[in-house]
Formats: C-alpha cells, sequence, structure tokens
C-alpha cells in the first residue's frame, strides 16, 4: 500500500459574472504577494531583520483591509489572500535553500514580482475556505459562486485543496489535490532500459522502437500563420489581444496532444515492467545547441517525470544512469568501448564480431548499467563501492585498453 498525493485537473466554466470575481480574486491575490515581496526587500535593504510570516500576513491582509487603499481586498475570500503569502514563503524557502546547498539541482531564482500581464493566473483555496463539491457536480467557491465542471472521472477521495487556472488560452481549469492509497502493480520478471533520441522518441532495450511524433513540427505551419498575423496587429488593440489568444491555444493544442501521448506511452511501460532504467540527459545543455527546437519538442524530462511518479504509484523501481557512461560507443556484447561516433552512424560492427543497430545497443547498455547499480532484496548493493586502487594499478596499459576501459566504463556509475 503506497500513499501519493495526487492532482486531478477538469475543464471548468465560469459564467461572465464568474470571470469578473475570478478576475478580481487574481488580482488581490498578485497585490498581496507583490506587497509581502516589497515589503520584505525594503526590509533587506534597510537592513533589517527579515520579516516573518505572521507579520507578514497581519501588516498585508489583518491590517491592510482596515485602509482605504486596501479595502478592496475584503470583497475576496481571505484564504486566497493566505495562500497567496504561502506562495512567497515557500518561493524564499526554496531560494535559501538552493543558495545554501540544501536543495539539490539547478539553482533557484529569488522572488519575482507578479504581473498582471502575465498570461497565467491562479488562486488556490483551502479546506478552511469551506469549498464543496455538490451533488449536481458543480464547484462552490466562496464569493465566486457555482462552477460548472466538465467531469472526465470521478475523485477518488475528498480534496485537501483545489486551484481555479486560468491560462494564456483564456481556458479556466480546477486542479483537485487529493491523498490517496495505491496497491502495488503485481510483481513481473521483465526489466527494460530505455534511450531517448531525436530519430526515434524511445528505444527499448528489447528492440522496440517507438517513432518520435513531432509534434510541434507537425503544427508549424499553422502556429507560422498565427505568429505572423499577430505580428502584424497594433500594440495594445484589441485585435491583437484576439491574434494572442489564438497563437496561445495552438501551442496548447500542442503541448496537450504531446502530455496525452507521454501518459499512454509512460503508463504502458510501467505496467509491463519491474524496472525501468534511463540515461540521466542534460536536457539544459541540449537546448542551447542547434537542435534545441527538436529537443524541447520531444519532451524528454517530462515524460522521465512521468515514469518516476508512475512507478513509485505503482511499486516499480526507476533508476537514472550516469549522463557520462558511454552508453551508445560501448559493445553490449564485448565491454569495448569505441572513440567518438558520429551521429550520422546509426549501426556499426565490433571487432568481437558483434553488429550493433546504434540505439538498441545504447539501450542495452543503459539496461545493463542500471542493473548492476540496483540493490538486492536485502537492501545491500550488488557490487562494492569503489576502493582506491593500488599504486601498482594505477595506470592504463596500452594492450589491456578493451578490459580496463569495459571496467572503468561501468565503475564509474
Amino acid at each position: 500500500m503506497l500513499d501519493v498525493q495526487l492532482r486531478y485537473n477538469f475543464r471548468v466554466y465560469p459564467t461572465l459574472g464568474q470571470q469578473i470575481e475570478l478576475a478580481r480574486a487574481f488580482g488581490c491575490a498578485r497585490v498581496v504577494f507583490n506587497d509581502g515581496l516589497r515589503l520584505r526587500q525594503t526590509a533587506r535593504q534597510a537592513g533589517e531583520e527579515y520579516v516573518s510570516d505572521a507579520v507578514l500576513s497581519r501588516k498585508l491582509i489583518t491590517e491592510a483591509k482596515l485602509t482605504p487603499e486596501r479595502a478592496w481586498l475584503r470583497e475576496v475570500s481571505s484564504v486566497v489572500l493566505q495562500q497567496a503569502l504561502a506562495d512567497l514563503n515557500t518561493a524564499y524557502r526554496n531560494f535559501f535553500a538552493s543558495i545554501s546547498g540544501e536543495r539539490k539541482g539547478r539553482r533557484v531564482a529569488p522572488p519575482r514580482f507578479r504581473s498582471r500581464k502575465d498570461n497565467r493566473q491562479a488562486i488556490r483555496f483551502t479546506k478552511n475556505s469551506r469549498f464543496k463539491v455538490l451533488g449536481n457536480g458543480r464547484l462552490r467557491l466562496p464569493k465566486i459562486g457555482d462552477l460548472a465542471v466538465r467531469w472526465s472521472r470521478t475523485l477518488p477521495c475528498d480534496p485537501s485543496s483545489v486551484a481555479v487556472i486560468k491560462d494564456a488560452a483564456g481556458r479556466y481549469f480546477a486542479s483537485f489535490v487529493v491523498q490517496m492509497t495505491d496497491e502495488a502493480l503485481p510483481p513481473l520478471a521483465s526489466e527494460v532500459g530505455i534511450d531517448l533520441g531525436l530519430t526515434h522518441f524511445a528505444v527499448l532495450s528489447d528492440g522496440t522502437k517507438v517513432a518520435a511524433p513531432k509534434f510541434l513540427r507537425r503544427a508549424a505551419r499553422k502556429l507560422k500563420r498565427l505568429q505572423q498575423a499577430l505580428s502584424r496587429k497594433q500594440r495594445g488593440s484589441q485585435n491583437r489581444k484576439k491574434a494572442a489568444v489564438k497563437v496561445a491555444r495552438a501551442n496548447a493544442r500542442v503541448a496537450d496532444t504531446r502530455r496525452d501521448w507521454q501518459h499512454k506511452l509512460s503508463t504502458t511501460i510501467i505496467r509491463e515492467n519491474q524496472a525501468v532504467y534511463v540515461e540521466d540527459l542534460c536536457i539544459v545543455g541540449l537546448g542551447r545547441t542547434r537542435l534545441a527546437k527538436s529537443v524541447h519538442d520531444a519532451g524528454w524530462a517530462s515524460f522521465t517525470g512521468m515514469l518516476e511518479y508512475k512507478a513509485a504509484r505503482y511499486g516499480r523501481v526507476f533508476a537514472r544512469v550516469d549522463r557520462f557512461f558511454p552508453s551508445t560507443r560501448m559493445c553490449s556484447a564485448c565491454g569495448r568501448v569505441n572513440e567518438r561516433m558520429a551521429l550520422n552512424v546509426r549501426a556499426w560492427n565490433c571487432p568481437c564480431g558483434s553488429h550493433h543497430d546504434r540505439d538498441v545497443n545504447a539501450a542495452q547498455n543503459v539496461l545493463a548499467a542500471g542493473q548492476a547499480d540496483n540493490s538486492n532484496d536485502r537492501g545491500a548493493h550488488v557490487r562494492p563501492g569503489l576502493v582506491p586502487a593500488a599504486r601498482r594499478e594505477a595506470v592504463t596499459h596500452p594492450n589491456a585498453a578493451c578490459s580496463t576501459r569495459s571496467v572503468e566504463g561501468i565503475s564509474v556509475l
């Protein structure tokens, strides 16, 4: 039994009056967030101590409602304003954890002011606001009303919070957070390694090749036409706003189609394999090359993220292989590591007599490396950790290049 926290998104259709109330709530939450950020920045520049969360809540919500300048904050739910400050506090905690080294990964930038011209607005309601899903299927939100929801599936349990989101295409969504318990899938004997690429989106170690859909490339002609029409509109005009919405809708269709396809593929892979291993690609670096458009169109990061959380949800094993592991250049039969291999080389022969498809060979090497790093049933590592080599062994002999490189290629994981 696995306790997981999931998010269920549904399309909502507010009336014109409800859209006005939602716009008012978006604006109030944005103002409170910006006021809190400005107050902390001013205190820091003046050399004063860090403004606590309680002080922010008292000054910017409780006391601000009594002033003529912020009296309109009383027109929206106080929970929305409290959650805006909670988002600010989370942004600061992530920033402090990043600069101190507690948060791994890329450096997190300090919080920035929110703009009313941002193409995405969101507010959040918790249980304290007493939002409710009515028997007729509508979502009742305080000081907004009963929203019509298109239920594509039923909620597994009572949600702990709901966020109302307006995207760049002008669509409204209700995002529910639920805490539920999942049962692990029956164990299987099959394991798979995945090599991600551009020629084929994914190549599995069993030889299966999944073609790259290239959703953005297929919609490029329509996007080009819409973006050209947008560039001809006068800035600040209503026609320009309408053209911007059309561009956003076209991009949203591409993103939604890609997300749906990746969900179906990742679910199939997780259900059919007990363990899934992928290569830890430097997608940020690849996004700066001449292949950037194709890399972003592929969406490797979102796909591997789906594999990771679905494996944790259904009791499967998911692991990433070191990005410096020579999966492409290593022979999966003998372990020999070749020199640099050009991208146009799709198949090659090893001196040991093996003929390799470039991508299938890489997927098989990813599978072997992932299995070597995986732990046994008792939690102990399958192989011992790295130890310093003796002085007489700390050299590479010319005649032993094949064996030493094969061992070295796996030991770096």
